[in-house]
């Protein structure tokens, strides 16, 4: 099984730090490959940012995406970037209080968390990524829960992980509800 995944928002919400997540997930504690290429903009924050990841049981041959399996989009200039070559059939999700999403007749299957608004109330809205995170393990079962949480625990700081780790749980909680 091949994965293609684009993790996208803009500078200063997390998304590389998610992909160096997921990508370490998938390799070291799931025992699959992974390969993992990011672009941002020039600004230290608030200009686009992707990161995109191949999730493969094989050895992947070529490390850039040709049409995404699943879209993360935590902003609206990424999800308008991207979504239109999300793959037919495709996981989209969506930040929900921050993208605006057009009608989809069917082509995709759409999840939507306010990842935002959700980690203020765990503490700081710098969490969101970690919501984020959890929540589309849950929807999509890329990598095991478990290797997910080892993987925050390998890349967190030890004055961050509490939060980073209560974070992911909840978005990982919210995404099993909403998968059922």
């Amino acid at each position: 099984m091949t994965m293609e995944i684009k993790l996208s928002g803009f500078g200063g919400q997390g998304i590389i730090m998610m992909g160096m997540v997921l990508g370490r997930a998938a390799t070291i504690y799931d025992n699959r490959y992974a390969t993992l290429t990011q672009s941002f903009g020039p600004e230290a924050r608030g200009g686009a940012c992707s990161a995109q990841l191949i999730v493969s049981d094989e050895t992947i041959l070529y490390p850039y995406l040709t049409a995404p399996d699943i879209l993360v989009a935590m902003s609206q200039e990424a999800y308008e970037k991207f979504e239109p070559v999300l793959k037919d059939g495709g996981i989209l999700i969506i930040e929900e209080n921050l993208v605006r999403p057009h009608e989809h007749h069917g082509r995709v299957k759409e999840y939507r968390i306010p990842a935002t608004r959700i980690a203020e109330g765990v503490g700081n809205r710098m969490f969101a990524n970690m919501i984020m995170l959890g929540f589309m393990v849950a929807v999509t079962g890329v990598v095991q829960k478990e290797s997910l949480v080892n993987a925050v625990r390998d890349t967190i700081p030890a004055r961050l992980l509490e939060k980073n780790l209560s974070a992911l749980e909840k978005g990982y909680e919210i995404g099993l509800n909403m998968a059922r």
